[in-house]
């Protein structure tokens, strides 16, 4: 069956459910990495990816986004010259009511106006203000590094802004 567009899970609409006890098995999730680029070194310089309104992100979304900052990092700064974070991990669980399709088929859905759902996907739930993910890096760097996050707020579901958490002394006029 064909999964429903993400637009549906943007917005947050009721209370998070947590008892996972009781949900069987919960889908995996795409993210790989939480850390990359050079781990051990010490860089003046931060900036961050911020979320401007509350909502849900889901797994697939934070995975495109963080392969879409790490590609560019790697390719125009070197894998030794940054280190990236992702700041949410994708707790909540995502439900959905199938529906049956087809010649018939509203009659047949009339009974499942309230239906639980089974799970498909998981999420995490971001507040306004809240940092998605961050870049430490170089001065030199730092336009590339600009670019590079402004390429990942393309890819999540709210409005974001970048902002120079650290080292703004050292980037000068870039």
């Amino acid at each position: 069956m064909v999964r429903k567009p993400g637009s549906m899970y943007r917005n947050i609409k009721q209370q998070s459910y947590t008892r996972r006890e009781y949900m069987g098995g919960i889908p995996g999730s795409k993210v790989v990495q939480y850390d990359m680029g050079n781990l051990r070194a010490e860089f003046p310089v931060s900036l961050s990816l911020i979320v401007k309104e509350a909502c849900q992100i889901r797994h697939n979304a934070l995975e495109s986004a963080r392969i879409a900052v790490n590609k560019k990092m790697l390719s125009r700064v070197g894998a030794q010259n940054y280190h990236l974070k992702l700041r949410v991990y994708p707790h909540e669980v995502l439900r959905e009511n199938k529906q049956a399709t087809g010649a018939g088929a509203d009659r047949v859905s009339q009974g499942m106006r309230q239906a639980f759902g089974k799970l498909v996907s998981t999420a995490a739930r971001v507040r306004p203000g809240q940092k998605v993910i961050t870049i430490e890096t170089m001065p030199q760097y730092f336009s590339r590094a600009k670019d590079a996050i402004k390429s990942a707020g393309y890819k999540l579901p709210s409005p974001t802004r970048i902002v120079v958490d650290r080292g703004e002394e050292l980037i000068g006029d870039q």
